[in-house]
């Protein structure tokens, strides 16, 4: 069952970040979230393997992030569902230029096709709804994330966001996970 103010909070938070995402001049958004910032590259072994996640119209991108990696040599992961209501999983990432082995899963998401090798990916970018600096994450109502989180903590759990998603505090329960920092363009919460 959702808690009802997460719920609230969920409508209230989708909306701020839509108008600040429309609010955006596409020249200055097309430069963000393009590189990881130094202080977390550096807690990122040369061989993790990297899972992120397909973005959607407002969420903070990950496509630039996905690119970087892969140039860099890692192997990327996208999450991955067999049907609905099926555990998240992910899968093997190889083409974040033309996204080329992707396919819409029963979620309406691109991700990778059944073919494509399961994966654990060792660093985790997680989207989200809205985040405290405590790096407390409200995603979105599924609970996908905090159950993978759970049964598979990487080495790294990142929160990508933007500066408008911040909250002061967040309803938290039992199951919410965590991250390990949130990335926005402006801050890194949690890296010290």
């Amino acid at each position: 069952m959702t808690h009802p103010l997460k719920a609230e909070l969920r409508r209230t938070l989708r909306a701020a970040r839509r108008t600040h995402v429309e609010a955006l001049p596409d020249n200055i958004r097309a430069l963000l979230f393009h590189r990881p910032p130094a202080p977390l590259l550096a807690r990122i072994g040369d061989e993790a393997v990297i899972g992120l996640y397909h973005s959607g119209p407002y969420e903070a991108p990950a496509g630039g992030y996905a690119r970087f990696f892969h140039d860099a040599g890692h192997t990327l992961a996208l999450p991955r569902f067999a049907a609905p209501g099926s555990p998240m999983g992910f899968a093997r990432f190889s083409d974040p230029y033309a996204e080329s082995d992707l396919a819409r899963g029963p979620y309406g998401m691109m991700q990778p096709g059944p073919e494509a090798e399961a994966l654990v990916p060792d660093v985790l970018f997680v989207p989200l709804v809205g985040f405290t600096p405590a790096l407390a994450r409200l995603g979105q109502g599924g609970g996908h994330y905090d159950r993978w989180l759970a049964e598979h903590r990487p080495q790294l759990a990142v929160g990508l966001a933007w500066d408008a998603q911040a909250c002061d505090t967040l309803p938290i329960e039992p199951h919410d996970v965590a991250l390990d920092a949130i990335v926005t363009p402006t801050r890194i919460y949690g890296l010290t």
